[in-house]
C-alpha cells in the first residue's frame, strides 16, 4: 500500500513507506493502529493516538457513505417517493382488481382455488396470474409474519405493493445505469430528476396492474437496448407482449425492425430468438394460468381479442388521435416533455431509440380506447432524449444565451413539482370507497356479527380484500340489486353511492374528488371535492344508533 499520510494525519511520524489508495480505505485504521503502537512504544501520548483513531475512524465511514451514496442515491431517491405514495394512498381501483385480489388470494387461501376471487368475479377478460405469484411467493414470508401476530390485512397489501415497486425501480435502475455509461453522469442525473419530478410515473410504480408488470420488461429491454444485447432486448419485449400486455406488440415490431436495419441482430438470429422466447412464454402462461382458471386459456390471447380485434374497449370511452401527444404526454412528463423535442434536435445519438418508440404511440394513437397507463413504456426513453438537452443545457450555462435557458429550466423544474403536488392531492382524495370502509372498521369495534354490502361503486374505489377484516365482519359485493331492495335485505350495514336508501339511515359520508376550480385570487387553483361514499346503518339494529356518528352532508 501506498500514502501520503504525513498531510493526512500530521503527525512528525513519517509514514512514508505507506500509500493509500481509494479502494484501500478500510485499511486506513490498520496502518492508524500501527501507527498508534508504534508511538505508544516510543513514549507517546495515548490520548492524541486515540483521537487520531476516532479522526481516522469517521473518515473511514464518511468514504463508506459517500461510495453508497454514488452507487444508490438515485435509487434511494426514487424508491422513497414511491414508498410515500404506496404508504399515503394505500387503496387501489378497479384496474388494479385483478391482480390485487390474486394476490389476495394466493396469500391468504393458497390452494384453496375454489374460494379464489376471479371464479366469482371473472371480470370482462381473463388476465394472467403469473405476476402477481411472482411477487406474493416473495411477500409471503413477511405477510406470513403479519398473520401470526393479526396484523391488519392492509399491510399485506402494503407488503405486495412494496415488493412491485422493488421490481420495477430495480429495472429503471438498470436502465438508468446504461443511460450512465452510454451518454454520462450528468444525463443520469437529469434522468433521474426528471422521474423524481414526475408524479405518474412513481405514482403507478407500485400498483399491480399488468402494464406495470410489462413496465418492468421493457425498462429491461431499454438497457439491454443501450448495451447492445439485441437478443435480451427482444426477449424482454416478446415476454412482456405474450404473458402480460398484448399491446406491448405495438413496442416490439418498431424496435425489433431498428435491431434489424442497424444490423444489430441478424432476421436468423431475430427468428431464432423469437421463436423459442415465444414457445416458452405461451408455454408457461397457458399451463399455468389454465390450472387457476380451471379451462384451457391464453389470457393475453383472449384480451387481444377483445381489445383489438373486436374493439370491444372503446365501450370504456374513447379519446381523439392525439390525445396521448397533446394530453397526457404532457401531464405525465411535464417539463420534460418540451425538452423531449429538444433533445432530439440536439443530440443525434438518441435518434434510434426515439423513433421506434415514437412509432409505438402513433400506432397505439389509432385505438380509440386511450389511457395513459397504456402508454408508460415509452416516458423513458422520451425522459432520456429530454436528459440530453437538459445536460447540454446545463454544461452551457455559464455562456450569456444558455444561462437564460438554464434558468427557465429550473423554474420548469419548480412548477413541475408544484404541479405534481397538486397531482398527487387530487389523488389521494380519488379512493372514497377504501376511505369509507376504514371509518366504519374504526367506528364500530363491537363483538357482535356484522354483514356489510359493498356497491359496485364502492368497490371499484379503493375497496378490495386486503381492507376486509376477520370475524365479526362479513362481506357481501352482490351486484344488481336495486335500491327499493336493500330494505328487505338482511344488511348491517351498506356502503352505497345513493345518500338515501328505505330501510336504512345515513351515518357517515366520504367525499372525493371531483374537479379542479381555478381563481383570480390565491389560492389560484382549488380542489372540488363532494360526497362519493354513504355509510348507511340497517334501522332494525338500534344498538348501532346509541354510538355517535357524523352524520351525512
Amino acid at each position: 500500500m501506498t500514502v501520503n499520510s504525513c498531510s493526512i494525519l500530521q503527525s512528525p511520524l513519517k509514514l512514508d513507506h505507506y500509500q493509500i489508495n481509494e479502494s484501500d480505505g478500510p485499511n486506513f485504521l490498520r496502518i492508524i493502529s500501527v501507527w498508534i503502537q508504534t508511538k505508544e512504544s516510543k513514549g507517546g501520548r495515548g490520548r492524541s493516538a486515540a483521537a487520531m483513531a476516532l479522526d481516522a475512524n469517521s473518515r473511514t465511514i464518511k468514504w463508506t457513505a459517500t461510495k453508497f451514496l454514488r452507487n444508490y442515491g438515485w435509487d434511494l431517491l426514487l424508491g422513497s417517493i414511491a414508498a410515500f405514495h404506496a404508504i399515503t394512498v394505500p387503496y387501489t381501483k378497479v384496474e388494479e382488481s385483478f391482480n390485487v385480489q390474486a394476490m389476495h388470494d394466493i396469500l391468504y387461501h393458497r390452494h384453496n382455488i375454489n374460494k379464489y376471487d376471479h371464479l366469482e368475479f371473472p371480470g370482462v377478460v381473463p388476465r394472467t396470474f403469473i405476476g402477481a405469484f411472482i411477487v406474493a411467493t416473495l411477500a409471503s414470508p413477511l405477510v406470513l409474519l403479519m398473520q401470526l401476530f393479526h396484523i391488519s390485512k392492509i399491510y399485506s397489501l402494503l407488503t405486495v405493493r412494496m415488493v412491485l415497486g422493488f421490481f420495477v425501480l430495480a429495472s429503471l435502475r438498470h436502465f438508468r445505469l446504461q443511460v450512465r455509461i452510454k451518454f454520462g453522469n450528468v444525463v443520469e442525473a437529469f434522468f433521474a430528476i426528471f422521474i423524481a419530478v414526475q408524479f405518474h410515473l412513481l405514482f403507478y410504480s407500485t400498483r399491480p396492474l399488468p402494464n406495470i408488470l410489462a413496465f418492468a420488461l421493457v425498462n429491461l429491454s431499454y438497457g439491454y437496448w443501450l448495451k447492445g444485447n439485441a437478443t435480451a432486448t427482444l426477449r424482454c419485449l416478446i415476454i412482456a407482449t405474450l404473458v402480460f400486455r398484448c399491446d406491448t406488440l405495438l413496442l416490439l415490431g418498431p424496435i425489433g425492425l431498428e435491431l434489424l436495419l442497424s444490423k444489430s441482430i441478424s432476421l436468423w438470429e431475430a427468428i431464432k430468438c423469437g421463436l423459442s422466447t415465444t414457445l416458452l412464454a405461451i408455454g408457461c402462461t397457458v399451463c399455468f394460468d389454465s390450472i387457476l382458471w380451471q379451462r384451457t386459456l391464453w389470457p393475453e390471447f383472449e384480451v387481444f381479442w377483445f381489445n383489438s380485434v373486436q374493439n370491444r374497449s372503446s365501450e370504456w370511452g374513447t379519446h381523439p388521435f392525439h390525445w396521448y401527444f397533446t394530453s397526457a404526454l404532457p401531464r405525465a412528463m411535464l417539463v420534460a416533455y418540451p425538452l423531449c423535442i429538444i433533445g432530439v434536435l440536439l443530440d443525434r445519438r438518441i435518434r434510434r431509440y426515439i423513433v421506434p418508440v415514437f412509432l409505438f404511440v402513433l400506432l397505439y394513437s389509432k385505438l380509440p380506447h386511450k389511457e395513459l397507463r397504456f402508454i408508460f413504456g415509452s416516458i423513458p426513453i422520451f425522459n432520456l432524449s429530454a436528459s440530453l438537452a437538459a445536460s447540454r443545457v446545463y454544461n452551457n450555462r455559464k455562456k450569456h444565451i444558455w444561462t437564460l435557458f438554464n434558468l427557465i429550466m429550473l423554474g420548469s423544474f419548480l412548477l413541475s413539482l408544484g404541479f405534481s403536488a397538486l397531482t398527487f392531492i387530487a389523488s389521494y382524495n380519488n379512493y372514497p370507497g377504501g376511505y369509507a370502509l376504514k371509518a366504519l372498521h374504526q367506528a364500530d369495534n363491537s363483538m357482535k356479527e356484522k354483514l356489510v354490502h359493498i356497491d359496485t361503486f364502492t368497490a371499484i374505489n379503493g375497496v378490495s380484500r386486503f381492507c376486509e377484516k376477520e370475524y365479526p365482519w362479513r362481506y357481501n359485493k352482490e351486484e344488481g340489486i336495486v335500491k327499493e331492495e336493500y330494505q328487505s335485505r338482511n344488511f348491517t350495514y351498506l356502503l352505497n353511492e345513493h345518500s338515501v336508501i328505505d330501510g336504512y339511515r345515513c351515518l357517515l359520508s366520504v367525499s372525493g374528488f371531483s374537479g379542479i376550480r381555478f381563481k383570480l385570487k390565491l389560492p389560484v387553483i382549488f380542489l372540488l371535492k363532494e360526497p362519493k361514499v354513504y355509510v348507511h346503518a340497517n334501522i332494525k339494529d338500534r344498538d348501532i344508533f346509541l354510538s355517535k356518528w357524523p352524520g351525512c352532508h
